[in-house]
């Protein structure tokens, strides 16, 4: 490929670098200028193209449209990406060029889109070095491989982008913080020392007891910085993030005003964009030369690091603020667990420790009161007694007692604490970190977004061509009067001095995807519901024919068969269904044409989180609420498809299946995510990406270099987002909080997998993941607002929970107002109703009873005995309870939900030491401003005293002008300045903006006045 004359601007890579620089791979070839930024991209071979040139149209492939001259000739500007074919001395018209995926018809195609897509990165860098960047890159381009141009910002560049961007720095002032004293301070010591060895081996952790003051970047300020090195003054991080900025607002007029790198990337003009990692993350040599990288890797991305706290300040350094807020707020919830942990394990060791006095459990189990059970099934399925289910009375008991009332109100507290603790510790961060105060940066709009508004642009200019088309020509005869003539005039002048209209993308063009949006989740949620009552078909199908089964042994282990592989078939469902409606989110939010990014963000996750909130929790809401409460009774059962009757729940209750389910389900999710989706999957994508490129360029083994740094961090996978890891830990905080009154042990199983998962999740992103760009955030955003909406739906959740699902509140009833003695004697005959086996539909009575002389029945339900007039009628013990039950539903979340105010009441969200050091630093930094200020005027005065000596000596004849009366706090001197100059004018007042910027001249001219005095820095 010939090399055009702006490439001549551009360095190339010539002879091979020196091995030190080879070894480091993070420098140009001077071995001086950082490697800030890197883009890459394949000299790739399309298969056909259709232009308005050449012709060759296909209706069904995706385009790429350009309003560049095609294909370029000897006349196009190759500095500006414009071209301009003079024929007859006229330049030719704009036309439009589509690069397509097709079928190939020949070379010189595929050579044109090269050329045009190379003439498309020339035009982009030569607007990158126009905006004052810096560019490297190979001399040859590789026909197969990737080709890198580096980028690199110079001193210049990242000051005047620092201020735009108004990133806070440290300047040289700083302030000693206020130390505890007393118990206090003795208290803190103790603790820092039991702290030590769990505390990472990061220089950047201890910050001391002095702080430096922070300022926005200001170029006319330098002298107030602490700038010992140009080239480390922005860490690595922060010139990313710079260039990332410049690189996503630069035009490139070739593809029809597209603004931005990620624009590029969609058309695939690049493959990709990155800043690079500081080197490799395995320590090579002194453990005290290790980069930023490799001190992560050593302290915080390793599985032997479990026990230690993360660096949270070094990980906002190298990956910024967004990732860094990410991490704090999982260690935060983290170390939450811990207290729920211990709390749900004495509630289950309260369980354990009573069940061999529970009194319910032991008259289930005692063999004497030999309570005869109706059939669980129709015809096959024989009378049982109710001491042969004495094992899952027992295991019910462990979670279904006294304890799991107070764990259900300790967890509900337990989750405004969570969201309060978090909201102070996200303040104290924001101030650490001078992210107080801070804008939102501005956002350019999507790919997606600016070509469906180029398309809708274009179909307004056709069918304003065909409309002036269409429109009968005018006669020139007369038939237009001078009035109209003055109407079009004067319409075209108003139009002409009217704003031109914005573009933009209306509901009426989202109006399709909204109605797809709607039609498609209302199906997932269809989806969902199926595949649960597809396992309720298959629990009662199976539970039947067990049931009919000649085995005994079988017959014995139905109930726990069936609950077992059900729960089981439900994970396989959970899990597949899961990813697809992770793809389906991505998909329908595309099609609503989100504008911005964080648009984009947001209803991404709202999608993603409707759909696998009821997919995860589909399975357990139907055990909780819906299981046996619509079965009927003996002679009246409801049934399914007029064969199968409804499942019933366990003799101990559903408590215990619905722990058996959210366990399972939990468990599973957890593992089978974290060692396959999370660890497999991007270890297999990446031996498939290496084994492609192997078989690629087989030829280019032999010779081939050292990896340099850029080819290393391309192999590595690119960075997605956060949104799969909030979302696994959002799902997660559901089964903590929801549904935690029937299981006290989730929270030390989410504390258990959440040690690995912060190590997993490190790991990832330190030896796995390309080094995303340093983007800066105040808080979470959308999940905070999620989390609090859980935490307030917890509440509702476990109070119809311990009042439906348990018998909390029917062992409560009967204990005070039908027990004979007041004690819990009697309670399970007191549950259990009459039922006369004669009463049996024909051909639902046990066929083959091996129990004689059965009179009676008995079922669990509050229903009227069958020699009473109201026979098999709800009983009054049934509302009785009913009632109980209600008032325990509206007593708990009033109750909770009041705690839970005064939490939030007493706990302020932002603690008092920041309120009181974010007062002193901004007293601090009006007396710095003032000084410098005092500091200037001093100067300027000395500058007006001795250019009036000099013209006191020249001009003596003048005496009554004397020296300006400077006020204190002005900027610039009040009233005329003394002498004329010899022109008999008034000076023209000087700049005032920083030492760097005073010389012993005064202003040239008068006219250059409200110039300087806008550029003066306060």
């Amino acid at each position: 490929m010939q090399i055009s004359p702006l490439e001549d601007k551009i360095p190339v890579m010539g002879a091979p670098p020196s091995p030190q620089v080879r070894s480091e791979g993070l420098h140009f070839l001077d071995g001086k200028r950082k490697v800030d930024y890197v883009l890459v991209f394949h000299q790739r071979r399309h298969s056909s193209i259709r232009s308005l040139v050449s012709g060759s149209v296909s209706q069904d492939q995706l385009s790429v449209v350009s309003n560049g001259n095609f294909p370029p000739t000897k006349g196009s500007d190759p500095a500006t990406g414009r071209g301009a074919d003079i024929l007859g001395g006229e330049a030719a018209s704009v036309g439009e060029v589509f690069m397509e995926l097709g079928s190939a018809k020949g070379s010189e195609p595929m050579e044109a889109i090269d050329q045009e897509m190379h003439l498309i990165r020339q035009e982009f860098e030569a607007n990158l070095l126009e905006a004052g960047l810096e560019i490297e890159r190979e001399k040859e381009v590789k026909p197969n491989g990737p080709s890198f141009t580096r980028i690199h910002a110079p001193w210049p560049v990242l000051c005047r982008e620092a201020e735009f961007l108004k990133i806070r720095v440290p300047t040289k002032a700083s302030y000693e913080l206020k130390e505890e004293r007393g118990f206090g301070s003795s208290m803190s010591s103790i603790w820092r020392k039991l702290n030590q060895p769990f505390q990472p081996k990061v220089s950047l952790q201890d910050h001391g007891s002095t702080k430096f003051l922070s300022h926005c970047f200001s170029r006319d300020k330098l002298h107030l910085y602490n700038i010992s090195s140009k080239d480390t003054f922005f860490d690595n991080a922060t010139r990313g993030r710079i260039v990332y900025e410049i690189l996503r607002r630069t035009v490139c007029v070739r593809t029809c005003q597209t603004i931005g790198i990620s624009t590029l990337i969609a058309k695939g003009v690049y493959d990709s964009a990155f800043p690079l990692h500081d080197g490799d993350y395995k320590v090579i040599g002194h453990l005290e030369e290790r980069n930023d990288r490799q001190v992560l890797h050593e302290e915080w991305a390793r599985y032997s690091a479990f026990y230690k706290f993360q660096p949270i300040d070094l990980v906002r350094k190298y990956f910024g603020e967004k990732v860094g807020l990410y991490f704090a707020w999982l260690g935060v919830y983290t170390q939450l667990l811990v207290p729920a942990s211990i709390v749900g394990i004495i509630v289950f060791g309260y369980g354990v420790a009573t069940v061999d006095t529970n009194l319910p459990s032991l008259e289930m189990c005692d063999e004497r009161f030999n309570f005869t059970m109706c059939p669980l099934c129709d015809g096959a399925c024989d009378f049982w007694h109710l001491s042969t289910a004495c094992g899952t009375a027992r295991a019910s008991h462990l979670f279904d007692n006294p304890a799991t009332v107070f764990f259900a109100i300790f967890m509900s507290l337990w989750a405004v604490l969570f969201l309060e603790h978090w909201k102070r510790r996200q303040i104290s961060l924001s101030f650490s970190w001078d992210l107080t105060g801070i804008e939102e940066d501005e956002e350019h709009p999507r790919p997606k977004y600016e070509t469906i508004l180029l398309q809708k642009r274009q179909r307004k200019q056709k069918t304003k061509k065909k409309r002036k088309k269409s429109e009968p020509e005018k006669q020139e005869d007369g038939a237009v009067t001078g009035k109209d003539r003055w109407r079009q005039k004067l319409l075209s002048a108003m139009a002409a001095g009217a704003p031109p209209a914005v573009d933009k993308l209306t509901w009426k063009d989202r109006l399709p995807g909204y109605f797809i949006n709607i039609s498609s989740i209302l199906f997932m949620f269809g989806l969902t519901f199926s595949a649960v009552f597809g396992v309720i078909i298959y629990r009662i199908t199976v539970s039947a024919l067990m049931a009919m089964s000649p085995d005994p042994e079988t017959k014995s282990n139905v109930r726990v068969t069936v609950t077992a592989t059900a729960v089981i078939i439900n994970l396989v469902v959970i899990l597949v269904l899961d990813e697809i409606y992770g793809a389906v989110a991505q998909w329908l939010t595309e099609l609503e044409i989100p504008k911005t990014e964080t648009n984009f963000e947001e209803r991404l996750i709202m999608k993603a989180f409707m759909l696998k909130f009821m997919n995860a929790y589909a399975p357990i809401f139907y055990v909780a609420f819906f299981k046996g409460r619509f079965v009927g009774r003996p002679g009246n059962y409801v049934y399914v498809f007029d064969n199968y009757r409804m499942e019933e729940c366990a003799p101990g209750g559903c408590l215990i299946e619905l722990c058996i389910q959210l366990s399972i389900i939990m468990l599973g999710k957890q593992l089978i995510q974290n060692n396959i989706f999370e660890i497999g999957i991007p270890k297999l994508k990446k031996l498939i990406r290496s084994l492609k490129e192997k078989e690629a360029t087989p030829n280019a083994r032999e010779d081939e270099k050292p990896p340099q740094q850029w080819n290393l961090d391309y192999a590595l996978a690119p960075f997605d987002g956060l949104t799969p890891e909030y979302m696994e830990m959002i799902i997660q905080f559901g089964f903590v909080s929801l549904f935690v009154a029937s299981f006290p042990l989730a929270p030390l199983f989410a504390l258990l997998n959440n040690i690995i998962e912060i190590r997993l999740d490190a790991k990832k992103f330190v030896t796995e993941l390309r080094r995303p760009v340093a983007a800066r955030a105040k808080d979470i955003g959308i999940w905070y607002n999620i989390l609090s909406g859980m935490g307030k739906l917890s509440v509702i959740i476990n109070a119809f929970v311990i009042s439906f699902t348990s018998d909390f509140i029917p062992r409560l009833v009967y204990q005070y107002m039908y027990s004979p003695s007041g004690t819990m004697h009697g309670f399970i005959d007191h549950t259990l109703s009459y039922f006369n086996v004669t009463n049996f539909k024909p051909g639902s009575a046990p066929q083959n009873s091996a129990h004689e002389d059965v009179t009676f029945c008995r079922y669990k339900d509050y229903r009227e005995p069958p020699w009473s007039s109201d026979a098999y009628q709800l009983s009054k013990q049934y509302w009785s309870v009913l009632a109980a039950r209600l008032a325990f539903v509206i007593l708990f979340q009033n109750l909770v939900m009041f705690l839970g105010l005064i939490v939030a009441w007493v706990i302020p969200d932002v603690p008092k030491t920041i309120v009181e050091q974010l007062k002193r630093e901004k007293k601090l930094l009006v007396n710095l401003f003032l000084q410098e200020e005092k500091e200037k005027f001093q100067l300027i005065q000395s500058l007006f005293t001795k250019d009036s000596i000099l013209q006191s000596n020249s001009q003596p004849s003048n005496p009554s002008q004397g020296l300006p009366i400077l006020g204190r706090y002005s900027t610039l001197p009040s009233g005329p300045a003394a002498g004329d100059g010899g022109g008999g004018g008034p000076r023209a007042r000087c700049r005032a903006a920083s030492f760097s910027q005073f010389s012993g001249k005064t202003c040239s001219s008068p006219k250059n006045e409200n110039a300087s005095s806008r550029q003066t820095a306060v």
